[in-house]
């Protein structure tokens, strides 16, 4: 059974998965598939149909609900009316301090 998440501030639904009818988990590998596609297509909001077409891969529906969960639960995309959107961006210092750090 699904729950549904209702934002106030943008009036947009979002399903939660409920933890005892997942079937399969996502990979690490499956999860940054699916980051790397959403920050390419990043100017435009994306239908999940649209994510699944444009994928290097397939994945099952549920498994790619999950993930985009994980995404919109950390921050990283927004899920409206018009689909899904990329919306983090690394922090300028961190960016800076990598390129300038010493690697050991």
């Amino acid at each position: 059974m699904q729950k549904i998440v209702k934002n106030k501030e943008t009036e947009t639904e979002f399903q939660i998965m409920d933890k005892g009818k997942i079937k399969r988990y996502p990979t690490l590998q499956t999860i940054l598939m699916v980051e790397t596609t959403l920050q390419k297509n990043q100017d435009i909001p994306l239908k999940i149909a649209e994510v699944k077409r444009k994928l290097p891969k397939q994945i099952m529906h549920q498994t790619l609900a999950l993930i985009l969960e994980y995404l919109w639960r950390s921050g990283k995309i927004i899920y409206g009316p018009k689909g899904i959107q990329w919306i983090y961006a690394e922090p300028e210092h961190l960016q800076k301090m990598l390129q300038n750090g010493l690697e050991v």
